[in-house]
């Protein structure tokens, strides 16, 4: 599950995208906008995104709207956090 959202999160389009979608729910139309890239590009963006759950789709009349899987981020925080705190062995050795 980790390297899945590793590899999502590698591409600096996709962290750009993750990062407008924490300021605000968004279409691949406005999110296309914001970038030098087209909708289809986005669009391919975002399934790796939606396939690695960070990001989730409602639909809104004809319109998909693309919002971030705040949930979808925690087995990355835990990753991190082992760094951030001593480990066993390191306490054994203290």
């Amino acid at each position: 599950m980790t390297d899945r959202l590793f590899n999502a999160i590698s591409d600096s389009r996709r962290r750009y995208l993750l990062e407008q979608l924490m300021v605000s729910p968004m279409t691949v139309k406005q999110m296309s906008d914001r970038l030098p890239i087209s909708r289809p590009r986005v669009s391919q963006h975002l399934k790796v995104l939606r396939d690695a759950q960070l990001v989730l789709v409602q639909t809104c009349g004809t319109r998909r709207v693309h919002m971030i899987n705040n949930a979808a981020f925690q087995p990355l925080q835990t990753w991190i956090d082992n760094f951030r705190a001593p480990s066993i062995r390191e306490r054994t050795l203290i």
